[in-house]
């Protein structure tokens, strides 16, 4: 596939999971959330440099991002080395992260941290588990055991952590997994596995993301404990503009700065990239320069999708969920937002893939029709308890807590790679719309309603439920599946013993 033909359908991946977005949004400028004309301009100015920007950055992702992922799982596994596989996935786990989008969006939005502190503690936490994900594909270790055993300690650090964190802690553990890092996790995961020859290795292969989306969640708690009461929110500033041409003047003005913020998260993959090259892969010319393209595809897709987000989405993301807020009948946006999620899960492009891959591994007996109506209904019900939060002010952990002890318990009962699936997209459902679109939308919603200081508390976990509901909906199937298996198996053995107990002249006869 050349590469017009690529970006075609990268093109209309993006547009598939902006657009509807983008029309729900333009129906509450009409109706119940007005806004002026010159934020609806910048608006549809951010929506299409939203498009092209994530049309790029994920066809720089198959061009580059993964094949460079490939080609270090394939180095370290063939050194057989632990020491470098350890130093690599570290490594690698770090500058990743960096680099992440959805992590930029969230860390320029929280209010309690300074952006670069979160996003290095966050890139640790990916690095120290990647490294302990790659140890248990090593090792063999359940990956059941590890997630309870993990979660276990992250609820009891998050008791003596102040509650602003909570929500930011959770929320970081849902945007890390993005289209970013995946690609590289899941490549090395592959290669490690296949140093093993048991039979389990290549299911072991997935919850390689399952246990990074852990790192981020303990950083941001341990942070915590460190800034108790560091920083303060300060309300978004709608951008003042007269007219159309002011409204362009904007991004414009505000392009050079992302320029510079991408430039610096992408710095360390490509001298981590062009260093390996040097020593390790010695790459002839031709694929060189199809990666150093991919390159520069994703710096530009970064540099759009940020301004983009910044500058025209998430404002008027933000002015809308105040003005619905401010409302006498402000709980409708409890179905407003259902709505949202409803259509921003089905839209997204990985949620396809996943559904695909369950239809595939359950032989059809989970359909992708099936998955994707769980998974949308799953989402939409997380966002109306997100919002009936923002309305009531219920601590996060209310949801949390039994949310996550639902999808440990039924990890013991749910096939294993129903499990690692599970876990592995909790990042997936939660993808570049939640963070860019309704975290500001149910920030504005929330200072509406109860002001700034229930901002950080209040408005912030919409990411983590949204991320939680995969956990519990995958693995449910995953219960479904196994008890109709069963029953199959059952009849069929039935079936069996019936044939067996005919002599050869009953069968004659019949």
């Amino acid at each position: 596939m050349g590469i017009k033909s690529m970006f075609n359908e990268k093109f209309s991946e993006s547009l598939t999971s902006v657009l509807p977005i983008t029309a729900i949004v333009l129906l509450l400028c009409f109706t119940v959330a007005p806004i002026p004309n010159n934020m609806l301009v910048s608006f549809a100015i951010g929506a299409v440099m939203l498009i092209v920007g994530m049309a790029f950055f994920t066809l720089g992702a198959d061009t580059a991002m993964t094949p460079i992922g490939n080609k270090v799982g394939a180095c370290i596994t063939k050194s057989r080395k632990v020491w470098v596989i350890v130093l690599v996935s570290f490594i690698l786990g770090i500058i990743i992260t960096i680099s992440e989008p959805d992590l930029q969006v969230l860390a320029n939005q929280v209010p309690t941290i300074e952006n670069p502190i979160i996003i290095g503690a966050v890139a640790l936490g990916v690095g120290i588990f990647l490294v302990i994900a790659m140890l248990r594909i090593l090792l063999g270790i359940s990956l059941s055991y590890l997630l309870i055993g993990f979660y276990i300690l992250v609820f009891l650090l998050a008791s003596q952590v102040p509650r602003d964190f909570w929500a930011v802690a959770f929320d970081s553990g849902g945007v890390t997994t993005g289209p970013m890092t995946v690609p590289f996790i899941m490549a090395l995961g592959v290669g490690v596995s296949s140093i093993r020859s048991d039979r389990h290795a290549g299911n072991d292969s997935f919850g390689l993301v399952a246990l990074c989306s852990i790192g981020p969640i303990l950083a941001v708690l341990l942070l915590g404990l460190m800034y108790p009461a560091e920083g303060a929110y300060t309300p978004v500033e709608i951008p003042s503009t007269v007219d159309s041409k002011d409204s362009i003047l904007l991004f414009i003005t505000d392009f050079p700065t992302y320029l510079k913020e991408v430039a610096v998260a992408l710095a360390p993959i490509i001298l981590f990239f062009f260093l390996f090259n040097a020593f390790v892969f010695k790459m002839e010319k031709k694929p060189l320069i199809k990666i150093c393209m991919g390159l520069l595809y994703t710096f530009v897709g970064l540099v759009l999708f940020l301004t983009g987000v910044n500058v025209g989405f998430m404002p008027v993301g933000n002015y809308i969920g105040k003005l619905i807020g401010s409302h006498d009948y402000s709980w409708i946006l409890i179905p407003i937002a259902m709505v949202i999620g409803y259509f921003i899960v089905a839209a997204e492009p990985a949620v396809h893939v996943l559904n695909k891959q369950v239809e595939e591994m359950t032989a059809g007996s989970i359909p992708e029709r099936a998955m994707s109506l769980s998974l949308s209904i799953g989402v939409a019900v997380s966002l109306a308890l997100a919002m009936i939060r923002v309305l009531t002010g219920i601590s996060v952990m209310y949801f949390l807590v039994p949310g996550y002890a639902i999808a440990l318990l039924l990890t013991l009962y749910t096939p294993k790679i129903f499990t690692s699936i599970a876990f592995d997209s909790g990042g997936v459902a939660s993808g570049p719309m939640t963070a860019t679109f309704l975290l500001p939308f149910a920030m504005g919603a929330c200072e509406a309603i109860g002001g700034p200081d229930r901002i950080v508390t209040d408005a912030f976990g919409v990411v983590a439920m949204v991320a939680m509901t995969p956990l519990i909906t995958i693995q449910t199937l995953g219960v479904v599946y196994k008890l109709r298996t069963r029953r199959e198996d059952a009849i069929r053995q039935h079936i069996q013993d019936t044939i067996s107990n005919y002599t050869d002249e009953d069968i004659i006869e019949l």
